[in-house]
């Protein structure tokens, strides 16, 4: 594993634990922890949250957001804490635990430094051949719509998980896919530490959530992604796209839904009254895809901290489907792997109350052995089609896969 130079990144930091995320307020922040800096690592099958710090470790709960509210709290006004968590974070709601990577990794660096880091040139990227959809996934679509015509859920999210054997080294991955997939939650986690190992390269253009305070009053604001489809190869078709992911009832539907959803979540911790939904339905177009965004933001009540809020919405809405419960565990039953840090959420937390977190879509994960781990999939409703949405999980795929490639 290397230790973190980053080839064509000049002034890269060395040293097992370091951050680089292109969300910070005021330009993309570089990051790295010293041996006598903190950070929590969290795995789910044991239910243990890891304090690592001056080369000890050491356990100190069982949940990892509140380990994590208790570091902010005890901490100074200045800290940010870094890091994600993974779609098994929440020990009270149904997910598989990864068994790969920690399910969740959160640092406090002493360093902090903004710099944009040099991307390789992507080169052209076609689209993934046509290829047969599998048995297996089938089946779990199969499923699903079963799930869904009894009226057990409105929209399932379903994913699958995919192994990648690549000797590139993490860094170089993420600056690869940041080339070939610029987005603006594109972030890198280096935790190097023995029994907690975890490198995340993600190119996400979802917010999960953002925390805000101005005139005393703190804002939470969230921004799903339902609805996708490929840019076009020429102006027209890019243009005809893009029309049809506005108006395409389909799109529309599983968008609304997941508004619904989120709704309801913001309700949970806002003020009575100041869930409101300012942008619905927006086109968004990034280099490989135009995709269905929704704004949703509500005010904070006085007795909710920032952790508690993050909590209140994990893990994000798009990556389960509604209603959130029921639909978590038909996904439990219907996905044949685990999630791991994909569909949970990274970015960073501030002592001060602020927040700004992505959700890990687009993203590449590994401990360190040489095998990359990605996640793809997509929403389903009544109206999909297995095929359909089998080919748009292999092109949400292609850019990750072409990171890895030589």
């Amino acid at each position: 594993m290397s230790d973190g130079d980053g080839e064509g990144w000049p002034g890269a930091p060395t040293g097992e634990r370091w951050a680089w995320l292109q969300a910070g307020d005021g330009g993309p922040e570089l990051v790295r922890l010293d041996p006598m800096d903190v950070s929590l690592s969290y795995d789910a099958a044991s239910r243990r949250v890891t304090r690592h710090a001056d080369g000890r470790s050491e356990v100190v709960g069982d949940d990892v957001f509140a380990a994590l509210g208790e570091e902010l709290a005890a901490g100074r006004p200045e800290d940010r804490w870094y890091g994600y968590l993974g779609y098994a974070a929440r020990p009270d709601l149904p997910a598989r635990p990864d068994g790969r990577l920690p399910d969740a990794v959160w640092m406090r660096p002493s360093h902090l430094r903004r710099q944009p880091a040099p991307a390789p040139a992507p080169g052209e990227i076609s689209a993934p051949e046509h290829a047969a959809t599998p048995d297996w996934y089938a089946v779990a679509f199969s499923e699903v719509q079963e799930q869904l015509h009894a009226g057990n859920s409105y929209e399932v999210n379903l994913t699958y998980r995919a192994a990648v054997r690549s000797g590139r080294d993490p860094l170089d991955a993420f600056l690869r896919l940041s080339a070939l997939n610029p987005a603006p939650y594109a972030a890198y986690v280096h935790h190097d530490v023995p029994g907690a190992r975890a490198f995340v390269a993600s190119s996400s253009p979802e917010r999960y959530a953002r925390v805000e305070a101005a005139g005393g009053v703190r804002t939470l604001e969230a921004k799903p992604i339902k609805g996708t489809t490929p840019r076009g190869a020429t102006a027209e078709a890019d243009a005809a796209a893009s029309e049809l992911l506005a108006t395409d009832p389909r799109f529309r539907s599983e968008n609304l839904m997941i508004v619904d959803l989120l709704r309801h979540d913001l309700s949970q911790v806002c003020e009575v009254g100041t869930v409101e939904v300012p942008t619905l339905m927006a086109v968004e177009s990034y280099a490989s895809v135009h995709q269905l965004v929704s704004t949703v933001r509500g005010a904070l009540r006085d007795d909710v901290g920032t952790v508690a809020a993050l909590r209140a919405l994990f893990p994000a809405g798009s990556m389960t489907g509604a209603p959130k419960l029921r639909t978590m565990q038909i996904i439990e039953d219907v996905e044949e792997t685990p999630r791991g840090v994909y569909a949970g959420a990274l970015g960073w937390i501030g002592a001060d109350g602020r927040a700004d977190l992505g959700v890990v879509i687009r993203s590449l994960m590994t401990a360190g052995d040489g095998e990359y781990l990605l996640g793809t999939g997509g929403g389903i409703t009544v109206q999909s089609q297995a095929d359909d949405e089998y080919a748009e999980s292999r092109w949400k795929a292609e850019r990750l896969l072409r990171a890895l490639r030589d």
